[in-house]
């Protein structure tokens, strides 16, 4: 589900050129109060690597939104909807819309939990939650709403999607929604 033709050329490439370190893990033991049961969880350790401003030392927003790409791939990947799978069948994810409300900074070294669920879907189209926590105070640092289309890659256009695909995502029950 890794589509970055939102980020702009001038951005700069070294923070960009690699797959950023984010890694499935367990669920933790406070994840009831923090996402849906059927949420998927990453983790990521903030590289050194990355290119940081040294007049405000934090991670910068585009990278927020590298690491919410990169945690929707792997929760995708781990349903069997791998991008190997996608472009042998013609199809893609690609996305329509972020809504990222920034609650806190992070910054290098910073160990950080990322949940990612799917909260609704259109015939079309998906809309995948996603937050990020700062492990050693539980801190909040986004949370974010994208809508992804489900692109046929002969017409480049968004395409319905069939009952398989909707199947292998987990739903949200209502209890969940208030997350």
């Amino acid at each position: 589900m890794v589509q970055t033709r939102h980020l702009s050329a001038d951005m700069g490439t070294h923070a960009m050129s690699s797959v950023p370190p984010i890694h499935p893990v367990a669920s933790p033991e406070n994840a009831k109060s923090i996402a849906p049961s059927v949420a998927f969880w990453c983790g990521l350790k903030v590289p050194e690597s990355l290119d940081i401003s040294e007049e405000i030392p934090h991670v910068n927003n585009a990278e927020y939104v590298r690491w919410i790409d990169r945690t929707a791939e792997l929760a995708t990947d781990a349903v069997g909807l791998t991008r190997e799978m996608l472009l042998a069948a013609q199809r893609m994810w690609f996305v329509a819309r972020h809504e990222i409300d920034y609650r806190g900074e992070c910054f290098v070294g910073d160990d950080l939990l990322i949940a990612t669920w799917i909260s609704g879907f259109t015939r079309t189209t998906a809309v995948r939650r996603t937050v990020v926590l700062r492990h050693a105070d539980e801190k909040r640092i986004l949370d974010a709403s994208t809508r992804w289309a489900y692109v046929n890659l002969e017409t480049r256009k968004p395409t319905r999607m069939e009952q398989d695909i909707l199947d292998r995502f987990p739903a949200v029950t209502p209890e969940d929604t208030a997350k």
